[in-house]
């Protein structure tokens, strides 16, 4: 067993503010993906017998922003491992450890915070010409959330 050392997954990951000693200044490095997604169809699924809940998942993770680097890194069979692994973990009864690897798999597909940060990866913000919504804060998170209440009691 080796001793010392920095370790491949030691310390905290980099954010795009703050950069390790190691890491060179400004933003090089840091990959910005579009904040509206990945464009197009899906590609076929890679493994044998999808379920239809796979293809569900499959088709909408293929819809996100981090599904920009898949395709650009060819881990089509990476995300369907992920998608078989989810679906195996949301079944009753499924074990701990199956939970572990789908947390270990979401972070090396840049699925979380960490994996984001681990991957370099930052998302772009959605211009303001689009009429999509846009979480920028706690802010909109209450106004959002009080316009709902609003709606359900009648006010």
């Amino acid at each position: 067993m080796p001793s010392g050392g920095a370790r491949v997954r030691s310390g905290p990951a980099p954010t795009s503010q703050e950069r390790s000693h190691k890491a060179k200044a400004g933003a090089e490095g840091w990959v910005t993906l579009p904040a509206e997604g990945r464009d197009g169809p899906e590609p076929a699924f890679p493994l044998d017998s999808p379920s239809g809940r796979e293809m569900d998942l499959w088709a909408r993770l293929w819809e996100t922003p981090q599904a920009t680097m898949w395709e650009r890194l060819h881990q089509d069979f990476e995300v369907a491992s992920y998608v078989r692994l989810v679906v195996r973990a949301e079944k009753p009864g499924s074990s701990a450890i199956i939970w572990g690897q789908v947390k270990q798999f979401a972070e090396s597909l840049g699925l979380s915070v960490s994996g984001m940060q681990r991957n370099r990866w930052t998302i772009g913000t959605v211009d303001q010409d689009d009429d999509a919504p846009r979480g920028t804060g706690p802010s909109s998170a209450v106004t959002s959330l009080t316009a709902r209440l609003k709606a359900v009691s009648g006010d």
